[in-house]
């Protein structure tokens, strides 16, 4: 008798040979898988490709990680403490009264800013980080409008002047800045300056009355030793997730705020439906394509049930039986799932190269993970075991006896 795994490798060197005897049997029934899976990964395909490019479209942007603060307040610092250590806050820096947030910025007679935007920014500023350097000090970040308005790059320096008046009389407080870096237009399209909290407090101070040796002016009211108080503050989200609880928790305080929540829970809603659109297709296919492959090999058991018996005169018994049909469907799932895997790819080359030149989206737009494709390998010998238990259902049936009567 031979060993175990002898008769293993019988078996299923009989079922390859008989699979490449009925080749032109085998190729339809991988031919029905092959007609399921490609137009399964190419639906799912452009399911994550499209909601993925939207959702990174989306959230690549700061911008649409901000909670604005519509309404002004008094916030302390152990509030702004607070803010800061909530979990669902990537960043937040405080910020004086609107009316303190503006300055004019000069490089000459012929480039000049009146009323600039002032906005405060430390490290970690989300808007930043791409120029992976901070305004400090006297150093400011100027947008690429601004920049360019003012004729300046990066490393020149310019004259930022504020006005008061103090007793009836006009003071104009002067700090010479320097320009360490230009923020490219699609992450802040105004013109606007971002700079050290700290300055911009202290324009705020000068603003109030009170002397600012640092640009200039001297006189004025004596500075008050109390706590440092903000009228809102700049907050971004940690993640498109965060947005939604970081908008409950500020409006719990009674907080009127603006943010893209409403964008993000678009993207989430097309991706729900686009879920549900593409589950049910999946399952109406794979139901389909179990009930054509188990209906090719119950046909092709019957048309042989004779040399299955004539395998169990042989002393192939039903665990052999089973490895037999086993074999020849793990072959053909994985001949018709790596077909399906190269069509796939040709269909992706064909979407990404028709919508990459169209204003409907830009890159790819249908791909997989990795990941994906191995779960779709496993779905797909998962419906080749369910129709290797019919087919082997229906050769257990099938006694030695029946090769002794035709023949």
């Amino acid at each position: 008798m031979p060993s175990r795994s002898n008769r293993f490798f019988l078996i299923t060197r009989l079922a390859l040979q008989d699979l490449w005897h009925d080749r032109q049997v085998s190729l339809c029934i991988a031919a029905a898988l092959v007609a399921v899976i490609a137009p399964l990964l190419l639906l799912f395909g452009l399911k994550h490709g499209v909601v993925s490019q939207l959702q990174s479209e989306l959230l690549d942007d700061p911008r649409n990680l901000e909670v604005r603060m519509l309404t002004s307040g008094s916030y302390d610092d152990h509030w702004m403490t607070k803010l800061r250590e909530h979990p669902e806050v990537g960043f937040a820096i405080g910020q004086t009264r609107s009316l303190n947030t503006q300055a004019n910025l000069l490089k000459d007679r012929q480039h000049f800013l009146e009323g600039i935007e002032l906005i405060p920014s430390a490290p970690g500023d989300p808007l930043l980080n791409t120029l992976d350097r901070y305004p400090e000090g006297a150093r400011i970040i100027l947008s690429e409008s601004a920049a360019r308005r003012l004729d300046v790059i990066e490393g020149e320096s310019l004259t930022l002047a504020v006005n008061r008046r103090l007793d009836e009389q006009l003071e104009r407080g002067h700090l010479n800045v320097e320009i360490a870096g230009v923020l490219e237009p699609a992450r802040f399209s105004r013109p606007a300056a971002f700079v050290d909290l700290s300055l911009l407090i202290e324009l705020e101070h000068f603003r109030d009355g009170q002397a600012s040796p640092l640009l200039g002016i001297n006189n004025g009211l004596a500075r008050d030793d109390y706590p440092l108080r903000y009228a809102r503050a700049r907050v971004y989200a940690k993640d498109g997730d965060s947005v939604q609880g970081l908008v409950e928790w500020l409006e719990n305080q009674r907080i009127d705020t603006a943010s893209q929540l409403a964008d993000i829970e678009n993207v989430r809603t097309i991706n729900r439906v686009l879920e549900l659109v593409f589950g049910v297709i999946a399952v109406t296919a794979i139901i389909g394509c179990m009930a054509s492959m188990s209906g090719a090999f119950l046909a092709n058991i019957d048309r042989k049930r004779r040399e299955y018996a004539v395998l169990r005169l042989l002393g192939f018994q039903r665990p052999a039986i089973a490895t037999y049909i086993a074999a020849q469907v793990s072959v053909l799932t994985l001949i018709a799932f790596v077909a399906g895997l190269g069509l796939f790819a040709l269909g992706s080359v064909v979407f990404n190269r028709a919508l990459a030149t169209s204003h409907l989206a830009s890159g790819v737009v249908s791909h997989i993970t990795p990941l994906h494709a191995v779960i779709a390998l496993i779905l797909a010998f998962s419906v080749g075991l369910l129709v290797v238990m019919v087919g082997v259902i229906r050769a257990y049936g099938i006694q030695p006896a029946e090769s002794l009567r035709e023949a």
